[in-house]
């Protein structure tokens, strides 16, 4: 469940941090060389969207639109407009080229489909319009549509599997020859706020479990072959962090707490949190989400 950007660094041993764990860059608050954000009027709420470009070249979008729950059906397909062109814009600075026909995509749905929090991947490919076969059976058909040649793939997780999820990647990478892999998982935030309210963007590649410290195969570049987008949506924090950030409101710095709490929030990394109403949350993000793909590379409106 949950994957990280690459925000840290992987650790030879997996010991307690004081810090709340995150893999939202913007909570982060990795240093950016260049930030760009502005405002989308969307059913009256505006909301946020922020490119950050960083000293390696890293690119990071974070589009915040408030709690998806309470957006209505057209604010939903205007959310996906937004994020269509957030995608089609990082694809085009990741590939040097806008994707077009000529553009074959990988789209990848990480995680869970049997645990809902852990269900955004599954949930969003179930949903796309696959088109790689469409230009062998019917290259008319193709051309009339424009999108890309997209391929899905929903890789389960090891406990199902026995496979790594990277292993299966790279498989149908190897198969499809991609030029782009987009790769969609739940993610871990370190505030309640940005759970069910926030999307996030990234030229990094995908980390399969990072979010919740289970490391596994990374998706990028140099596993996989191609560019790597990570598209997430923070689903679930852990209880420690929860508490690290009540302490922070608190004015209590985690590097003075005692030795006493942090053996305690130690063993509180054990339990990941979930909002109640996560069956409506993750159902939304996975249709907006969709139709950003569909828009994106896929056959969109037609």
């Amino acid at each position: 469940m949950s994957s990280a950007f690459f925000l840290y660094p992987p650790s030879s041993k997996d010991t307690f941090s004081p810090c709340p764990r995150t893999d939202l860059a913007c909570e982060a608050g990795r240093p950016a060389l260049s930030t760009e954000e502005r405002q989308v009027d969307v059913g009256g709420l505006p909301i946020t969207v922020c490119r950050s470009i960083e000293e390696d070249g890293g690119r990071f979008t974070t589009v915040s639109c408030g709690l998806i729950t309470l957006r209505g059906e057209r604010e939903l397909t205007e959310l996906s407009r937004v994020l269509a062109e957030e995608l089609t814009c990082m694809a085009t600075a990741m590939l040097g080229r806008a994707p077009g026909p000529t553009c074959r995509v990988l789209a990848v749905g990480l995680g869970n489909p049997d645990m809902t929090p852990d269900a955004i991947g599954p949930g969003t490919l179930r949903r796309i319009t696959a088109t790689r076969h469409v230009r062998d059976y019917d290259p008319t058909l193709y051309e009339t549509l424009g999108c890309c040649e997209l391929a899905a793939l929903s890789p389960g997780v090891l406990g199902q599997t026995g496979v790594e999820s990277g292993e299966l990647v790279r498989a149908a990478a190897g198969i499809t020859h991609p030029h782009l892999i987009v790769a969609v998982d739940a993610l871990a935030a370190r505030s309640c706020e940005r759970l069910s309210s926030t999307f996030q963007l990234s030229s990094r590649g995908i980390s399969p479990g990072a979010g919740i410290g289970n490391r596994r195969m990374a998706l990028d570049r140099e596993t996989v072959g191609c560019p790597v987008l990570g598209v997430g949506v923070p689903t679930v924090v852990d209880s420690s962090t929860l508490v690290l950030d009540a302490l922070e409101q608190a004015g209590m710095s985690p590097d003075s707490l005692p030795p006493e709490l942090t053996r305690v929030l130690e063993t509180g990394r054990s339990f990941i949190v979930a909002p109640k109403d996560s069956d409506c949350v993750v159902e939304l993000s996975c249709r907006v989400l969709a139709g950003a793909l569909d828009l994106a590379f896929g056959v969109g409106e037609t």
